[in-house]
């Protein structure tokens, strides 16, 4: 099957860029993290920045052995057994560092600076994968640089204080103030993220919240669905039951009728259970796939639908599920509000995406902001990295269109 264009043309990957570190609000200069203005000439604010850059001398030196050590070391040992593993312990070794020294801008600088998420190396399986964890970690590595190119300028800010508390008295707070913001700068060049990665944290945060909230709401949903459903239907058949066994004896033309009534409410009762079920995850869905389980829908729909599934593989599970339940729901949408004579969904796969587009020939005027359906199809996409868009003008057609990420289905 050929993709429709409309779609094609207009959505490729998202291509965000993850990473390990967490840095909320470090790269931002409001409040303490902002060099305050020339004031008193000595004030505590004025005594901890010197105090940062006599440590200066210290903290430099011992970096910079400990980074040509380990690289050094690592280096050279790095075509034996033992090589790659003790440079993957230096770049752990290294964000202690980098803690330590994170820490001291908090306490001297008054930087805002949190610190990147820890390695999940008790999740990552054998050694071999721990290893590789660690090697690659950027964390380290950029502690290592910060370690390495500090001596120099350690070397040149310790003298210039020291001098400066002799024979440039007066003028000391004012270096201290532009030798602390190079100090700044340097944290958060090395120590401290992108503004991209605080932005895609951010996201990332946002998404979690909108999968809690869903989670949250569907397990409402399913309470209510059996409270209300299958548990009234069978808090009724138990009684009709027990009237019958009472009525056995002395009526029992009455305790048939009242046993069929029972049978009735048994069915009723099944079809119910089997509707909650279809909700939470279809049979069909698992046994026979996307492309049968859409036509399942489509089936159902007051609206003739036209299916076209052209998938080389089955997606992994959850995407799977995403995209049944993403159209299932707009084809409820296009039931009960288009006024459409036809629909179509047509499903492909695109590189590393899933794309999805349900189109209809409805009245249109659809809108993301119209109601908390659409809406929460979008954010339910969002928090698994997809997209949402909604093309609706007034008179129609209304052309909706859903991007997943492609996961390969585990055997």
């Amino acid at each position: 099957m050929t993709a429709p264009s409309s779609a094609a043309g207009r959505f490729g990957g998202i291509g965000r860029t993850d990473g390990p570190d967490r840095t909320d609000g470090a790269d931002r200069t409001d409040g303490a993290d902002r060099p305050r203005p020339l004031g008193p000439a000595y004030d505590p604010y004025t005594w901890k920045e010197i105090a940062h850059l006599l440590l200066n001398l210290p903290v430099a030196v011992f970096g910079f052995v400990y980074a040509v050590t380990a690289l050094a070391t690592g280096g050279a040992l790095t075509l034996t057994v033992i090589g790659l593993p003790l440079l993957a312990l230096a770049l752990l070794g290294a964000r202690q560092l980098g803690k330590l020294e994170r820490a001291r801008a908090r306490k001297l600088l008054g930087m805002r600076v949190e610190e990147p998420t820890p390695l999940p190396l008790a999740r990552s399986g054998g050694p071999v994968p721990r290893l590789w964890m660690a090697l690659k970690d950027p964390v380290g590595w950029r502690t290592l640089l910060y370690d390495a190119v500090r001596l120099p300028w350690g070397i040149l800010t310790f003298c210039t204080v020291l001098v400066s508390l002799f024979v440039l008295w007066p003028v000391l707070p004012y270096l201290a103030r532009g030798l602390t913001n190079v100090d700044r700068a340097m944290v958060r060049g090395l120590l401290s993220p992108s503004d991209e990665l605080e932005r895609r944290i951010a996201e990332l945060e946002s998404d979690r919240g909108v999968v809690v909230d869903t989670a949250a709401a569907d397990l409402r949903r399913i309470e209510r669905d059996l409270h209300d459903g299958a548990q009234a239907r069978l808090v009724n058949l138990a009684m009709g039951l027990g009237l019958a066994k009472e009525k056995l004896l002395e009526d029992p033309d009455a305790a048939a009728a009242m046993v069929d009534e029972a049978h009735g409410e048994v069915k009723l009762a099944l079809q119910e259970l089997r509707d909650l079920a279809r909700g939470i995850h279809p049979a069909v869905l698992t046994d026979r796939g996307l492309d049968a389980a859409l036509s399942s829908v489509a089936s159902r729909c007051t609206v003739p639908v036209k299916v076209t599934a052209d998938l080389p593989a089955r997606p992994a599970e959850a995407i799977e599920g995403i995209a049944y339940f993403t159209v299932s729901e707009l084809l409820q949408n296009v039931s009960k509000h288009s006024g459409a004579r036809s629909a179509s969904v047509d499903v492909w796969r695109s590189a590393d995406r899933l794309l999805i587009q349900v189109q209809d020939d409805g009245r249109g005027g659809a809108r993301l902001d119209g109601g908390s359906g659409m809406r929460g199809l979008a954010e339910r996409l969002g928090a698994v990295d997809g997209l949402f868009v909604v093309d609706s003008p007034d008179g129609g057609p209304t052309v909706v269109t859903a991007e997943l990420p492609w996961r390969d289905r585990k055997a």
